[in-house]
């Protein structure tokens, strides 16, 4: 099939996709050998000097060329025009050889289509580039894919890729369109080329209607826009169907494979989160804590493998069927078996309406307790995140956080722990935290943490210092010291959901890797059936009906084939569950009961985190001076692990002082013997 293809797609690279230049030409051909072979030779000629130059210049620092040029000076020194003219001849007359060669070239092969050739070439180039581009387009986005996790790449920090990509491959594909645009423009053939649909050859039409939605999809990306009308951003990125499916018909089938292998990873990941996303999930609770912060606790099965810095995507169908919104885990994977609990700070419509849904079922519960039921309907999708926890990679570690950004690192705290007081593995042994909100009332967040207590066994083995920094209060309020109760509705979805599901994310590696295997050979199946059985007995030729094959292709590998392995995959992960269901009720009715016991320390005295914690009124941290103190205290040539989740500003700035302090290593201004600590900045934050 490609050697009968090739032929179509040099035709329409020269311009003639329509056929009506094969009549009448043989003799015009013959009638002018001479001329044609003339030009060719010209280009050639220009070609070469040219490339041959660019060569030179590009070689000249290696020590070969640098001989060979160093010779030829030397033949050159004793002509008329010395050394200065070797330099000249080497450097300076190839391009004037291709400026005269350019006037031989314009006298005696004059066109008055030169422009509109120049604009169809750079166009194609540009489409060709932009192709290529889509080949990494859609890799970041595929959240649960098996690439990102193999070099432990989370979707969070993966998007900011995407979000590079797409705005190079739209600046290519737009200056593509343009280009086109212009030359229709200038053959007086704007709307007549705009609107044809070819059978052979690139459709334009189908083209236009893509370069449309995909410009849709990057203006309402802009950060400007998108920062102040997600939702609009939202919703216009589904455009992303029509993007794809009319590229496909745009370039047919075996253009559009040059960038299909990315898309099949799309599609496939995108079904898996279909089917996880389906479900409705329990939630076990819910709570207002008295900052106005929201924490929902969900159930999920003992089997499901996170860490302390995932998070996962939630959608509360009582406020959108379409929204799924991002939050970090604010618990410990050691917290308890069977549940997994968010902190979820008000900032907007979505989040207001639920809070104040919870308040509703928190007013109404205090009555009648069976007007709690069926309030919530939550599904989930997730977690997603690191492979492994890189918290437990440093002996020093900083945690930094901004107002909500304390979520991820409540779950961090309780991780390490958890893990002393068990005996485990943990490398964190001197942890500081700097934590920074406006109002005095959010610091309650700290009770959130399952480990509330540090006992004799864990402060032994772990120095902790928090320090907190109200930055919109000059002095503690009166009722300073006073813990408010959170107002808990237990239960406020129906029993007949289930719990989060295992199919995405840090799921099960065996069904993921036959699901993979499954959906490919299944594609290329169907499409080797497709060739045999279809295209060619019929004789198939028209490229847009055949790019609309290859993506049926695509579509029926990830539906039937795949969509069995996950069908088996979900029947042996239900299966699981009911294995697991009695103690999951039992951990249900009282979600912090699953936790491991203590042991013999669990009757010992214990210290609250928020009797740990340092607040300071009115300023903000001093990164300099924390720092130094810091690196002072872990001692010489110690590595300190930097952990931001906050504000874009909070980031900038913890990391410039992370850069001079390990600029500042061996001596300087950065100061004495806290300038020999290395300090690794890793970020904890996504913008989507």
């Amino acid at each position: 099939m490609a050697h009968e293809r090739e032929p179509l797609l040099r035709q329409h690279q020269s311009g003639g996709g329509n056929g009506a230049g094969a009549k009448g030409t043989s003799s015009a051909c013959a009638a002018a050998p001479l001329p044609s072979l003339a030009r060719t030779v010209l280009k050639f000629l220009m070609w070469a000097v040219f490339l041959t130059w660019a060569a030179g210049i590009f070689f000249y620092p290696t020590k070969p060329v640098q001989a060979v040029f160093k010779k030829f000076v030397l033949l050159t020194r004793d002509s008329t025009l010395g050394v200065t003219g070797g330099i000249f001849l080497t450097f300076s007359a190839p391009i004037l050889i291709i400026a005269l060669l350019a006037y031989v070239y314009i006298s005696f092969f004059p066109s008055d289509h030169m422009d509109e050739l120049i604009l169809h070439v750079i166009g194609l180039r540009l489409g060709s580039v932009g192709l290529f581009c889509m080949v990494f387009l859609f890799l970041p986005v595929a959240r649960g894919s098996v690439l990102l996790r193999l070099i432990d790449i989370p979707f969070e920090h993966a998007t900011r890729y995407h979000v590079w990509l797409g705005h190079l491959t739209m600046a290519l594909f737009t200056l593509h369109g343009l280009c086109y645009v212009i030359e229709w423009s200038m053959q007086g053939k704007l709307l007549e080329q705009m609107v044809e649909w070819k059978e052979i050859g690139v459709a334009n039409l189908p083209g236009v209607i893509s370069l449309a939605a995909g410009l849709l999809m990057w203006v309402t990306s802009l950060h400007p826009v998108r920062k102040r009308f997600f939702e609009l951003f939202f919703y216009t990125h589904q455009l992303y169907v029509v993007f794809i499916v009319f590229l496909a018909f745009h370039v047919g089938d075996f253009i559009f494979s040059f960038s299909a292998g990315a898309v099949f990873l799309f599609m496939l990941d995108r079904f898996l989160r279909l089917w996880q996303s389906r479900a409705k999930v329990d939630i076990i609770s819910a709570a207002c804590r008295p900052c106005g912060t929201v924490e929902l606790v969900f159930s999920k099965p003992a089997s499901l493998r996170y860490n302390a810095l995932s998070f996962i995507f939630i959608q509360v169908r009582e406020l959108s069927f379409l929204q799924w919104h991002p939050f970090s885990v604010s618990s410990s994977p050691m917290d308890g078996r069977y549940h997994m609990s968010v902190l979820i700070k008000v900032l907007g419509t979505w989040t207001e309406k639920l809070r104040s849904i919870i308040t509703d079922v928190q007013e109404q519960n205090r009555g009648d307790s069976e007007l709690q039921c069926g309030r919530i309907t939550a599904c989930v999708e997730g977690p997603y995140g690191h492979e492994s926890p890189y918290h437990l990679m440093y002996e020093n570690l900083i945690l930094v956080a901004g107002g909500i950004g304390i979520s991820p690192f409540l779950a961090i705290l309780s991780d390490i722990i958890h893990r002393i007081e068990e005996g485990k593995q943990c490398m964190p042994k001197n942890v500081l935290v700097l934590w920074s909100v406006k109002k005095s009332k959010e610091l309650s967040l700290l009770t959130a943490v399952d480990a509330q207590t540090i006992t004799s066994s864990v402060s032994d083995k772990l120095r902790l210092d928090i320090q907190a920094f109200v930055t919109q209060e000059s002095w503690p309020p009166l009722e300073d010291g006073i813990v408010v109760d959170d107002q808990k509705s237990p239960g406020m979805f129906v029993k007949n959901g289930t719990a989060i599901s295992g199919l995405v994310g840090t799921g099960d590696n065996f069904w993921a890797a036959m699901y993979f295997l499954a959906s490919t050979l299944g594609f290329l199946l169907a499409y080797a059936l497709v060739q045999v059985y279809y295209v060619k007995p019929h004789h198939v030729v028209a490229w847009w009906y055949l790019g609309l094959l290859f993506m049926l292709c695509m579509a029926a590998g990830v539906a039937l084939p795949g969509g069995l392995v996950v069908l088996l995959w979900h029947l042996s992960e239900k299966r699981r569950l009911e294995d697991e269901k009695w103690d999951a009720a039992s951990s249900q009715s009282s979600p912090r009961a699953d936790q491991t016991p203590p042991g013999d320390d669990d009757a010992a005295p214990g210290v609250s985190l928020a009797a740990m914690r340092t607040t300071r009124y009115g300023c903000r941290p001093n990164f300099e001076e924390e720092f130094a103190a810091f690196a002072e205290r872990a001692g010489d040539a110690a590595d300190v692990g930097v952990l931001v989740c906050g504000p874009q500003g909070l980031q900038t700035s913890v990391a410039r002082e992370c850069r001079a302090r390990n600029l500042g290593r061996g001596g300087g201004a950065a100061g004495k013997s806290s300038s020999r600590a290395v300090f690794h900045f890793n970020s904890h934050s996504f913008d989507l």
